[in-house]
């Protein structure tokens, strides 16, 4: 088994050690995924700054299917509509990938979990994001990147996914996650889906809870101990969602890091506050003291 050295070697990359990686014979492809909820100018932030060779990664049309009943916000993009924007980034088959953002790794670890599932071997969050590459006086780029095609093939991989029934039963025998903010996860706001609260049984856990003051992920034993405060022990299963099935991912990530695997449930709160049928819980259940942000 893997040690959680281990696995944060695997989730995550310094600035430094990606500055080395973009000088060297075999450079990784970068991303820029600068997403936020309320935000549609992604695009023209990295226009206006960007690691130099970064390709921006559009979350909302290329990692993610249109919205649809039953699916919600963010659906999971088709495997080869994902490859066919993999190869308009430039991947080719075999390249390393790392993903940043301007936001702690929050909606970069949406792009860093699909590739993963689709068979992409080495993937990695840039640690600190975008700020963290800044502070090391590391140098900038504007205007676009336009690389010529990939030619990576992509295949959906291992069962890393919850169905709504999947979540809904998971509380009874392991721990399902929520990584919305506490005031979404409680039901006291509901910005943007059509009922407030939270799926019954779940454990509140914001994604913002997996950074330092810094912006940088925990180490890999704080992490732990937060994560076995919400009820995660070894052998028992974990599944997360949060708003739309972004900002869970952020969650995912940082559970690997502590050398924990996690499941997504994609279809998240927009999906299951839509189903009628579906049984919404509102208050403080086993909610941590910790804000954040919620996708």
């Amino acid at each position: 088994m893997a040690t959680t050295e281990t696995f944060d070697r695997l989730v995550l990359i310094e600035p430094g050690e990606l500055a080395v990686a973009l000088d060297g014979p075999h450079p990784p492809l970068v991303l820029d995924v600068r997403w936020a909820l309320g935000d549609p100018d992604g695009r023209l932030h990295y226009r206006a700054e960007h690691i130099p060779g970064a390709v921006f990664a559009d979350l909302d049309t290329e990692l993610a299917d249109r919205p649809a009943p039953g699916q919600g916000r963010h659906p999971l993009p088709e495997v080869g509509r994902l490859q066919e924007a993999a190869r308009g980034w430039g991947l080719a088959e075999g390249q390393p990938v790392v993903v940043y953002d301007a936001n702690g790794g929050q909606s970069a670890a949406r792009a860093w979990w699909l590739l993963r599932w689709a068979g992409v071997a080495d993937v990695r969050i840039l640690d600190g994001a975008l700020a963290g590459w800044t502070a090391r006086g590391l140098p900038l780029a504007t205007g676009d990147v336009r690389p010529e095609p990939g030619d990576v093939l992509l295949s959906a991989g291992p069962p890393l996914v919850l169905t709504a029934d999947e979540a809904a039963a998971l509380p009874g025998n392991g721990v399902l996650l929520d990584a919305r903010a506490p005031q979404r996860y409680r039901g006291e706001v509901e910005p943007v889906d059509p009922r407030a609260g939270h799926i019954p049984g779940a454990v509140n856990a914001p994604a913002s809870a997996n950074l330092d003051a810094d912006g940088r992920f925990l180490s890999p034993e704080r992490l732990r101990e937060h994560y076995a405060a919400l009820g995660t022990t070894p052998g028992r299963p974990v599944g997360v969602y949060c708003g739309s099935g972004v900002t869970a991912a952020h969650d995912i990530a940082a559970l690997a890091v502590a050398g924990i695997d996690a499941a997504l449930y994609p279809g998240s709160w927009s999906a299951w506050s839509s189903d009628p049928e579906r049984s919404v819980a509102t208050g403080p259940e086993a909610a941590p003291n910790a804000e954040g942000a919620d996708r």
